[in-house]
């Protein structure tokens, strides 16, 4: 806007003072000229704080790494402020002068140049520059959603700033940089228009998940009740029973375990009811890196008392995702101390493995451990809860981990198990649970 006020200000011959004129095009340089900081800010936020980037070693990521950092921002912020002022003396810009061309019959002014007007034009190559480093950039990142937007926000921002270098040549005028930004707005917009598409529709899968969920908890939470009402029913009549001096001794037996079994069942019902039993969970946009790094330091002395080696690599930086930290913690140090456990002590490989992927907007986490290994046909059952292969274990741990990564609207599963280890497989949404 202030860019097209800069050019649009040339057209008020006749309406202000030269003078006048030129103090404001003088002023409103401060759009283009700023412009350079301001992309490679857009550049570095995205680089710093948006979706997850591959690190996978190379030339381009290491120069992208040292190009993009708060020094370099400074000292372009600090440059164009010394181009801007150049343009306040006559070294930028001497004056104006009467100008028409052919095709538009309207009379105007054109800048006047100094001797030094090549800084602002090398300064304005530095944004084509800063448009060909964004472009780099998006081929690093994992959100499609951001990777479409930045790649053609690129492209058509280097369309406009080619158009407004056309300004400088006297018998083109002033307007090229107009129509580039008619062009700019409107493809822009219809770039907008094309990711907020994608995010609603994101959003709504999301939605529709959530609600399936929300209804199968409260599905269980109603027959959980139903079951607990015909209980005590039973209940109600085995007393009655019992009060009976007609009943055999065989009888007895039989009401014995009918209140027995009772007793179970109201247990078994309460346990499922806490299981179940949660208040709305808060979600946080972390780095899952940091979340499995604290789960690893939590559970170091267990490593270290059972020899178990862990190893944690991640691809990608930052990896992002909404999730509720203490929760998110817990499941993984519950993955890390079922692995320990499932180790035979004989085993001499005793080692730990968490390695990231990202497949479009899902965050996949990978662990393989050098455990005893788990039969195929129990891949599903280990996590329902109250069923635990381990004599110690009460089969809840795992059942904890499903529930908590189901309420990320992610899943988990088994992917390969066999006497030398078993890997589980993590998937978490990048975007999360989007809340207004």
């Amino acid at each position: 806007m202030v860019w097209q006020m800069d050019v649009g200000i040339l057209y008020f011959k006749g309406i202000l003072e030269e003078d006048t004129i030129l103090t404001l095009f003088k002023l409103f340089r401060l759009g283009p000229t700023f412009s350079v900081p301001i992309v490679f800010f857009i550049a570095y936020r995205v680089m710093k704080n948006e979706p997850a980037m591959l690190k996978d070693g190379s030339w381009l990521w290491k120069v992208l790494i040292r190009i993009f950092d708060k020094k370099v921002l400074t000292f372009l912020i600090g440059w164009s402020a010394v181009v801007y002022l150049i343009h306040w003396t006559p070294l930028g810009i001497r004056g104006l002068e009467a100008s028409r061309t052919d095709f538009l019959p309207i009379h105007h002014y054109f800048p006047v140049y100094g001797v030094m007007s090549w800084v602002y034009i090398v300064h304005m190559s530095g944004f084509v520059l800063m448009m060909i480093v964004v472009y780099l950039t998006t081929r690093k990142l994992i959100d499609s959603s951001m990777k479409v937007f930045l790649k053609s926000f690129s492209i058509y921002s280097t369309f406009l700033i080619v158009c407004g270098f056309l300004n400088f040549v006297p018998k083109l005028g002033v307007v090229s940089s107009s129509i580039g930004v008619v062009i700019f707005s409107t493809l822009i917009v219809h770039e907008f228009i094309k990711m907020n598409t994608r995010l609603k529709f994101n959003y709504y899968q999301l939605m529709e998940r959530q609600k399936k969920l929300d209804y199968t908890g409260n599905l269980a939470g109603s027959l959980i009740h139903e079951v607990k009402n015909t209980n005590q029913i039973i209940k109600g009549f085995a007393k009655v029973l019992d009060d009976s001096e007609s009943l055999t001794q065989r009888g007895k037996g039989a009401l014995e375990m009918i209140k027995s079994s009772s007793e179970h069942l109201e247990g078994l019902s309460n346990n499922y009811k806490e299981y179940l039993k949660s208040s709305a969970i808060s979600l946080d946009k972390v780095d899952l890196e940091l979340i499995i790094r604290r789960s690893i330091s939590f559970s170091s002395e267990m490593l270290a008392e059972h020899g178990v080696d862990i190893k944690f690599t991640n691809h990608y930086k930052p990896l992002h995702a909404y999730v509720n930290r203490t929760n998110l913690e817990q499941v993984f140090i519950n993955m890390i101390k079922n692995s320990i456990e499932a180790m035979p002590s004989e085993r001499e490989k005793r080692e730990i493995q968490i390695s990231t992927e990202m497949k479009e907007e899902r965050i996949i986490i990978h662990l393989k451990d050098t455990g005893k290994g788990i039969p195929k046909e129990n891949w599903e059952s280990i996590f329902d809860p109250f069923i635990s292969f381990n004599e110690k274990g009460m089969g809840l741990g795992l059942p904890f981990v499903k529930k908590t990564v189901i309420e990320h609207l992610g899943n988990i599963y088994v992917v390969e198990s066999s006497a030398e280890g078993t890997h589980f497989q993590i998937e978490l949404p990048q975007n999360g649970i989007l809340v207004s």
